[in-house]
């Protein structure tokens, strides 16, 4: 048998130290929220392989048809000739998407891709270079998304110059002391001092800022977003690449603005879950906008691969037919009651609980401290609930945010099993530290 220390061994000899991996354990099989390495030891998947598997490893029906879509053709590029599947996908999408308006939709592989060609359609449909972004916020790993990106530490460092014309302003997180007033003063300040309003193309926004650690944008900041984009003829890019396909609890996180107050964004970005594994991204837009790029202007050889598309179209199938959407918000439920629960008996270094749906994030703190970051208590805390059996994940801006993303697929023993043991680890963890 192979072991995960020999299999590291060649890793480190044969993959550049660039592309990090949160933990040496190589994974052999998996099956809905169930993963097993290659030593033959199980684990419950909180991680999903960054939000991507949200119907679950290996979905039946999802392998089905690309199953069946493998026997016809595997690819032949949209731009050369087109197929079926693409268009019902982009029809699907253009019904539910949380967009006012006649939409269109683009696919293409990343979501790196998505953004950095929601900019293209941005630029192109307003005449304007500039792109407002937030700090925190993560878009991808390419030159452009790379100088989108609010985060140095580990994306950027070393690798500018960046694109210009983008311009970063702070997320509110009113856990931090920085509430929605400061924030809108803060992007007020900006069209004072580095960009004009009027040379602005987007304002781009994850509605729960992912990798910055699960902050949700209140319906009242999104609204502001909106009106200012209005009175200054800017578009409303909404990164969904993280919180779309029912992780929140809705289809897009945008719905929940939607329903709470009617804002919708003008281009809308996604990934990652959209099709349970298979690599496929898109642009969600107001048609219009859309049209702006002239033919040729937009795509990518692999863009909208054949097998994503009909991978997509079942995904949207199974978020319908199993309610994942009511299923994520019940997860999420349980997952944040227990880490409430807790908090509130005594462990102090768990500080904010947060998170919509089955997007639960636990900000990790030095005595309940907001202030006090703990990013080494949450290195422990991953590394512990790896070997209880979890694989989990950190993220936030300053590394104290232990991030789940389980599939919302997981059977309900399962759920009980993961709750108990991501318990067991956090009072592990808060024994050893006494």
């Amino acid at each position: 048998m192979t072991t995960n220390n020999e299999l590291w061994g060649r890793r480190e000899a044969a993959v550049p130290r660039g592309v990090g991996s949160m933990h040496q354990r190589f994974f052999d099989r998996a099956e809905n929220a169930e993963v097993y390495d290659a030593e033959g030891n199980r684990y419950i998947d909180l991680a999903t392989g960054i939000a991507v598997c949200n119907t679950g490893h290996g979905h039946p029906r999802i392998l089905a048809a690309v199953k069946a879509q493998l026997d016809r053709f595997s690819h032949c590029s949209f731009q050369v000739t087109p197929y079926e599947s693409y268009i019902e996908l982009a029809e699907r999408l253009n019904a539910i998407a949380p967009i006012s308006g006649d939409t269109k939709s683009i696919f293409f592989t990343t979501g790196a891709e998505a953004l950095e060609n929601a900019v293209k359609i941005a630029r192109a449909s307003t005449g304007r270079p500039g792109v407002i972004t937030f700090q925190g916020g993560y878009h991808g790993r390419t030159l452009l998304t790379l100088a989108m990106t609010g985060k140095i530490t580990p994306y950027k460092k070393g690798f500018g110059p960046f694109p210009g014309s983008i311009f970063q302003t702070r997320f509110p997180v009113p856990y931090h002391g920085f509430d929605e007033d400061q924030a809108i003063a803060g992007l007020e300040a900006l069209f004072a001092s580095s960009i004009a309003p009027e040379d602005t193309a987007a304002i781009v926004i994850e509605p729960v800022l992912g990798e910055g650690g699960f902050y949700v944008a209140s319906y009242r900041f999104m609204q502001a977003l909106r009106e200012i984009c209005d009175r200054h003829g800017i578009l409303l890019i909404a990164d969904e690449v993280q919180a779309g396909f029912a992780r929140t609890g809705k289809m897009f996180a945008m719905d929940w603005v939607k329903e709470a107050n009617g804002v919708t964004a003008d281009l809308i970005t996604v990934a990652k879950a959209m099709a349970g594994g298979f690599p496929i991204s898109g642009v969600l837009g107001k048609a219009d906008l859309m049209d702006a790029p002239a033919p040729g202007g937009l795509g990518g050889t692999y863009g909208g691969s054949p097998l994503g598309c009909v991978a997509g179209l079942e995904v949207l199938d199974i978020i319908a037919d199993e309610n994942l959407c009511e299923r994520a918000e019940m997860i999420g439920g349980k997952l944040k009651g227990r880490m409430r629960a807790l908090r509130d008996n005594g462990l102090s270094f768990i500080g904010d609980v947060r998170g919509p749906g089955a997007m639960v994030a636990v900000e990790i703190v030095k005595n309940s401290d907001p202030a006090q970051p703990d990013p080494e208590m949450t290195k422990r805390i991953v590394s512990a609930g790896a070997d209880q059996g979890l694989l989990m994940l950190s993220c936030g801006i300053r590394g104290n945010v232990v991030r789940f993303l389980p599939a919302l697929t997981m059977p309900d023993a399962v759920l009980a099993e993961a709750l108990d043991k991501i318990e067991a680890t956090m009072l592990q963890v808060n024994s050893a530290q006494k």
